[in-house]
């Protein structure tokens, strides 16, 4: 059906689609439990948690889930989850999955070569292939560094980032890829690989049917879910389904029902939402500040914040430092339903430093809410103590 015969989008008023996202997203009223309990009920309702190495003041899954859930220390995220509950892979670029999703890639790994393996499968060996996954098999759980070395390939560059030149770290990395081996763990000897039979004991065998594209339809459905808004626009919100989002699947869900296309004022774009999500009971915002990672699924379309939020974001880690506007690591804050300010921070001899603060414009930061949230979040990465200085304005 052309585009021009769907139906229209629907309106959808800025304070409307911040309330929903707030309560969609969990950053309202509290809703979950705490402890493991509440960090595994999280990543069902999140669909998943984008991960990134870097550790100022926890990882970005932890500022997810520290957000959300209380009684959690620095770390719990990935403890709490794995092995049993989760497992790695591709989705919103790398990010914890929860098991149910597990048949999903699994199924869809046999079906065509996913996401450039070629190159890797050409420098290594069918025989290391087999043996790195007999030895996962039989010694696992297990790190990269304790399996047997199988010497050295050329590793990959793209574009100026290099990859492993170990081939034992390269099949691990197709294994893992093809859904043969799971990351079942995080610890100080890094990612440790298991079987999914072991790793993940309770998955149904396969996927639930879907129709024709199952794994696009189901990864659709989990996207526009996940973000709460997913703008049809090119953009990292899309990531790995960048080819389902210019397909004609988008349409098909629209008129099927199953999703809903609205439009904000002051925007071209369209978005996409689960159907009847008006109709969700919205929760209030609490008192709570939250410090938000910066890759929260809050924070995933730059521009919907804008539209929003009224708040500009940008990530700036990988600018050279002459060219940031704020810093190198620094995390939006979240008070009452609005973003309200920014802070950089870092946790060193056992103190939470807060290098830099910043309120918006025309905000009043509540300064015993934002002294609730640091000491939260200190006694959260095994600080003691909390500095920080004067909020100065954005």
């Amino acid at each position: 059906m052309p585009r021009a015969l769907l139906p229209p989008a629907n309106p959808l008023a800025p304070d409307e689609a911040r309330s929903w996202l707030v309560s969609h997203l969990g950053l309202a009223t509290p809703r979950f439990p705490p402890g493991a309990q509440g960090t595994r009920a999280l990543l069902k309702a999140l669909r998943c948690i984008q991960l990134d190495p870097l550790d100022a003041i926890g990882t970005n899954a932890d500022l997810v889930a520290l957000a959300r859930v209380d009684g959690l220390a620095r770390g719990d995220v990935y403890r709490h989850l794995m092995p049993g509950h989760a497992f790695e892979h591709w989705a919103k670029e790398r990010c914890i999955l929860p098991a149910y999703a597990f048949p999903y890639y699994r199924e869809r790994t046999r079906e065509t070569p996913w996401w450039h393996l070629a190159t890797r499968l050409e420098r290594l060996p069918p025989r290391v292939l087999e043996a790195v996954l007999e030895e996962v098999a039989a010694r696992g759980p297990i790190s990269a560094a304790e399996l047997t070395d199988h010497g050295a390939v050329k590793p990959l560059d793209w574009s100026g980032w290099k990859g492993t030149g170990k081939a034992t770290s390269m099949a691990l990395e197709v294994l893992w890829t093809r859904c043969q081996v799971v990351v079942c763990g995080r610890g100080p000897g890094g990612k440790r690989y298991d079987v999914p039979e072991r790793a993940l004991p309770e998955l149904p065998r396969e996927p639930a049917a879907g129709g024709s594209r199952p794994f696009e339809r189901w990864a659709l459905l989990e996207r526009v879910e996940a973000a709460g808004l997913l703008s049809r626009a090119a953009g990292p919100h899309w990531s790995v389904l960048s080819d389902v989002r210019t397909s004609e699947l988008p349409d098909a869900l629209v008129r099927e029902g199953l999703l809903e296309e609205l439009s904000l004022p002051g925007s071209p774009r369209r978005y996409l939402a689960p159907a009847g999500f008006r109709e969700r009971p919205l929760a209030a915002p609490d008192e709570r500040m939250r410090i938000l990672g910066p890759l929260d699924p809050l924070l995933w379309d730059r521009g919907l914040v804008k539209l929003a939020f009224g708040f500009e974001y940008t990530w700036e880690v990988y600018k050279p430092a002459a060219q940031r506007r704020w810093g190198w690591y620094v995390c939006p804050l979240l008070h009452r339903g609005r973003l309200v300010g920014r802070l950089e921070a870092r946790v060193e001899d056992g103190v939470l430093r807060v290098d830099t603060l910043w309120r918006e414009k025309g905000v009043k930061l509540d300064d015993a809410a934002l002294d609730e949230a640091l000491a939260r979040h200190a006694k959260a990465c095994g600080a003691t103590r909390v500095r920080r200085p004067r909020a100065r304005v954005g």
